[in-house]
């Protein structure tokens, strides 16, 4: 299968998701260093708003609503294991 080129719109969208992503498993799980709560706070915490904001603002510039296959072609491509 060849793997095309992202437009810049793309690779914003996956980044922002890919941050948004990284951001909600460390508040659950903790970071890559260990850090963070043993177990899962009880009440989950809230994303931060900016985060979530540029997660959505660079979907919908690239074209994406966030829930296309295509788009997760993309950050499977991008960033295997996400």
């Amino acid at each position: 299968m060849p793997t095309a080129v992202l437009t810049d719109r793309e690779r914003t969208a996956v980044q922002a998701y890919l941050r948004l992503l990284h951001t909600v498993r460390a508040a659950f799980v903790g970071d890559d260093h260990g850090c963070g709560p043993a177990e899962p706070p009880a009440v989950p915490p809230v994303v931060p708003p900016s985060v979530l904001a540029e997660a959505e603002a660079a979907l919908e510039g690239a074209g994406l609503a966030g829930n296309e296959e295509e788009f997760f072609r993309m950050v499977r491509e991008w960033h295997p294991g996400a």
